[in-house]
């Protein structure tokens, strides 16, 4: 097992490689970029939705850019659209402001020597460094991630089991109606149902409709702030978890359901044993091991996937909403950083995901596995 997990750990060097060096190049030939925007923004011609970081964040590169491009104005032409009448020289300086000056091929050995270290650098349109902007949105998605998870899994195995204890009868039959129903309805437009009804919109007000804590949350006790961050995040849980019930049930229900054919709870059940007992006792731990140790990797899809759209629904500031708008806003330094965070993590779960696969069965042998 020690061979593989070095072999897993020297792979993620390459494949790191392979996603960075594949999303620079597309960066590079998606349209626009944030000399653009900049440019876009002193002719104003910005539209709201890259607005939003330049405006209230601080005075950033793009405030500092406008004040200079006011004072110089030219007639000459731009290989930037919209440049039209800007000082070249100003231009020069602003791709110089934005590593711009430098080869493609220069720009991304740079940008992975800074990796390494874990030097993000300072975002574009932000007065504050990428790490930093990071951090201060990462405890939003870590709440959704992992309460997701823990309340699906809490959820989900008890249900799953018991519908492979009754597979065929009436309890079997209608909870799996229920669970497909809700699997069919999109996350995001749960989310609008519940804050129209619970938060406020046309019938009730139990629940808040924005953020994760109450404007009070500092002047509250220790009892009073979990009270207040559980009630905050309720209605987005319930609309995220949905269609993660359904996958995980019927996931434990069919493990449970293969265990139980098996001929060792034949045997188990010939000896005398009782049904909680061959099914606590034998199948349980048959049954989980795919369950359990996939427990990582289903954090890791809690956390980055399905976020955006109950982050901007319910005005959660996590990283899901910071990607979208860094990708927008072309703030590549942000942009860059969360694909590499991510691809890091996600590379690092797998490989957590394998090593608890040993933990749960000692059987298991990857030594024996191409890798």
């Amino acid at each position: 097992m020690a061979s593989y997990l070095l072999k897993r750990l020297f792979l993620i060097i390459p494949t790191m490689f392979g996603i960075m060096l594949i999303s620079f190049a597309v960066i590079q030939f998606a349209p626009g970029g944030p000399v653009e925007r900049v440019i876009a923004q002193i002719s104003g011609s910005d539209v709201a939705a890259t607005a939003r970081i330049g405006g209230g964040q601080g005075d950033g590169l793009a405030g500092a850019t406008n004040r200079q491009a006011s004072q110089n104005l030219g007639e000459s032409g731009s290989k930037y659209r919209g440049a039209q009448g800007l000082d070249p020289e100003f231009i020069k300086q602003l791709e110089k402001q934005f590593g711009f000056d430098k080869p493609a091929h220069e720009r991304f050995f740079l940008m992975l020597k800074s990796y390494l270290l874990f030097d993000f650098g300072k975002s574009y349109f932000r007065d504050v460094s990428v790490l930093q902007l990071i951090k201060e949105k990462l405890p939003v998605s870590i709440s959704l991630g992992l309460w997701m998870t823990l309340i699906t899994y809490l959820i989900s195995i008890p249900l799953g089991v018991r519908k492979a204890v009754h597979d065929g009868e009436r309890f079997d039959t209608w909870t799996s109606g229920v669970l497909v129903i809700g699997y069919a309805i999109p996350g995001f437009l749960f989310a609008v149902l519940l804050l129209v009804v619970f938060a406020g919109g046309s019938f009730f007000q139990w629940f808040p409709s924005r953020g994760l804590t109450s404007d009070n949350w500092s002047q509250l006790s220790l009892i009073g702030k979990a009270a207040d961050y559980a009630w905050h995040l309720t209605l987005p849980l319930i609309a995220m978890s949905l269609g993660a019930f359904t996958t995980m049930t019927f996931l434990t229900r069919n493990a449970f359901l293969d265990e139980i054919r098996k001929q060792y709870v034949l045997t188990a059940q010939a000896k005398g044993l009782g049904q909680r007992q061959v099914l606590y006792g034998h199948v349980f731990r048959n049954a989980m091991l795919l369950i359990i140790a996939g427990f990582p990797g289903a954090f890791i899809h809690a956390f980055f996937s399905g976020a955006l759209l109950i982050e901007t629904i319910f005005s959660l500031d996590g990283l899901g909403l910071l990607s979208f708008e860094s990708v927008i806003n072309r703030d590549y330094p942000v942009v860059f950083a969360n694909i590499y965070i991510f691809a890091l993590l996600g590379l690092a779960i797998n490989l957590l995901s394998d090593f608890i696969y040993t933990l749960v069965d000692p059987r298991i042998d990857f030594e024996t596995r191409e890798v």
